[in-house]
């Protein structure tokens, strides 16, 4: 007999998008039992990294307007963000800037008193909101401090959710393991609220936390619902070797210049009017494109870099805007960025793809929403302009949580429970994983998973190196996930690292795939064999559905209600 619990609204992920939806679903229904189900403990989520800012206009007094909010998104997108989708982050987050302020949120201010905001890659008005360089950190602590405040919010930390239970079309509840003692659990509900971030760690040179896997996107996908514009990977420009951790955009919007081996500001070549602070997915090109024509540094590992200078802006302003990032330089590559040249590359920051959703966070099976990062509504397109992901992660985080909230509201847990679908999980999970007999070694194959996806679907692409890559997952997916070592059941981290790899080998397959049949360049999605966007065959979505064979590929309408694609230009 399997164990069991019940809530009235189960929230996947308990970082931003999962905190500001308990508070908006406790706030709306203060009856009901809701539910954060999480892997980790709450502040170990990947959401405290973030460190440049919240984008939202609060400064329209100085001349910024949330119109020109919604067109900085579209433009930087390369015009496949869904336009109402972004008309709707821009209009809802000015609010949600002065909620968190309400809060306790230590937003940076100016010498008046008022919530200061800096420059950002994109941006036509400088409004990311920060807070020193720790915006995640302190946006984590002011969520997690309001939600003590609601008594029927409950905490299951480290428990790893494995599969949605429904009925071919409405929610019934999860599986999941917890993980301190090994138990497997049916958790029954009304609703569900994925909000379990993204899947950066398919990339071995990452910004991302070691527990940023596809587990919630993988756990959709083979509930039967869509994962959309997966091709679609940001490669961040400055991260720091040789960890790959972030060093933030603000670096830049305080002032900081990239330079090549001549101590040339290369910038001017490719985006002369915004220089460093151009969108993401260009600054990457640029830099990728100076270390091929021979104008990198050769880090003391042998990799290829180019430089960030912030000495210019001196030691005060440095620590005091700037802390956070100087004290990793120091401790991660002995470098201080007051006094000595950072060695930075680009490395993966961010999914634009996810769960399919439409504007409300609303996925393809009733009673489930996605949020953040797991979600893909598409505000974002093909390239996310900075500062957008944690406004994405605060909107609509409260707007699922309303809406879920609602439909549990309204209904009931369901009357006759699938037990032969727990059974056919408990059966995946402990016949084909925990009790497999392979002998691939989990932690190699994850690292040349890993490496694989580094290598051939990095900045630039092209169609030998994606197909040679998918064809090396398929032969790292055939023989691996059938071995774990350690047969304990509590905290047996080798149990649910194969469970991790698990689902990253059928998400990266999916990257894979959609990034060889996207033949176009677009956004982040760079290929060296079809250089020009080209909007008359691939102004669409990509829409991947499960199948244990081969993913099901379709495509999905841009909605456009305002703004024309034409070219970038910066």
């Amino acid at each position: 007999m399997v164990d069991s619990i019940e809530f009235d609204l189960i929230i996947c992920g308990s970082g931003l998008a999962g905190l500001r939806a308990a508070i908006a679903a406790a706030k709306k229904g203060p009856h009901l039992k809701i539910g954060i189900v999480s892997k980790l403990q709450v502040m170990r989520s990947h959401s405290v990294s973030a460190e440049g800012g919240t984008a939202a206009v609060i400064q329209e007094d100085a001349g910024d307007t949330i119109e020109s909010h919604v067109y900085d998104t579209v433009k930087g997108s390369d015009f496949l963000a869904d336009q109402d989708v972004a008309e709707r982050l821009c209009v809802e987050m000015p609010q949600e800037i002065h909620q968190l302020d309400h809060w306790g949120m230590p937003w940076s201010r100016k010498e008046d008193g008022r919530i200061d905001q800096r420059n950002f890659g994109g941006y036509s008005f400088p409004r990311a909101t920060y807070a020193s360089d720790k915006v995640g950190f302190f946006e984590m602590q002011t969520l997690y401090d309001t939600c003590q405040k609601h008594e029927n919010i409950e905490y299951l930390n480290e428990w790893f959710a494995t599969s949605i239970i429904h009925d071919g079309k409405k929610f019934m509840g999860l599986t999941a393991i917890e993980l301190g003692s090994g138990t497997f659990y049916t958790i029954k509900g009304k609703s569900l609220i994925i909000a379990t971030g993204g899947a950066g760690r398919l990339y071995s040179f990452s910004t991302y936390a070691l527990s940023s896997t596809p587990d919630g996107l993988d756990m959709g996908l083979r509930a039967g619902m869509a994962l959309k514009d997966m091709e679609f990977v940001q490669f961040h420009p400055t991260g720091i070797l040789p960890s790959g951790i972030l060093i933030t955009e603000g670096a830049r919007g305080e002032g900081g210049y990239l330079l090549n081996n001549k101590g040339e500001r290369f910038m001017k070549t490719y985006a002369a009017g915004k220089m460093e602070l151009a969108p993401r997915d260009i600054v990457s090109r640029s830099i990728m494109t100076e270390i091929q024509e021979g104008r990198g540094f050769k880090h003391e590992t042998g990799v290829d870099c180019m430089k960030l200078d912030l000495r210019h802006i001196g030691d005060e302003k440095i620590k005091e805007k700037l802390g956070g990032i100087r004290e990793i330089s120091i401790k991660f590559s002995g470098i201080d960025p007051a006094q000595e040249l950072l060695e930075i590359r680009p490395v993966c920051h961010y999914m634009m793809g996810g769960l399919h959703t439409d504007i409300d966070g609303a996925t393809e099976i009733q009673g489930v929403w996605a949020a953040g990062e797991a979600a893909c509504n598409s505000v974002h397109g093909s390239n996310r302009l900075g500062a957008n992901s944690t406004s994405e992660c605060i909107v609509w985080g409260k707007i699922t949580g309303e809406l879920a909230a609602e439909y549990a509201m309204n209904n009931t847990t369901a009357d006759q429970w699938p037990h032969h679908l727990v059974a056919a999980e408990e059966k995946r999970i402990y016949d084909g994983i925990f009790r497999g007999n392979g002998d691939a070694n989990p932690y190699e194959i994850r690292q040349e998973l890993t490496d694989t996806m580094n290598e051939k679907a990095y900045v630039y692409r092209n169609e030998t190196d994606l197909v040679a890559g998918l064809k090396r997952i398929r032969e790292l997916k055939a023989q691996t996930w059938k071995h774990v070592d350690d047969k304990a059941k509590e905290y047996n981290t080798n149990f649910s690292n194969v469970m991790e790899l698990d689902s990253m080998f059928r998400v990266a397959e999916i990257v894979l795939i959609g990034a060889i049949n996207r033949k176009e360049s677009r956004g982040a999605h760079a290929r060296t064999d079809y250089t020009k966007r080209d909007d008359a065959n691939f102004l669409h979505h990509t829409l991947a559905y499960y199948d244990p064979n081969e993913p099901i590929m379709k495509t999905h309408p841009v909605t456009i209600t305002k703004y024309q694609p034409v070219e970038r230009k910066y």
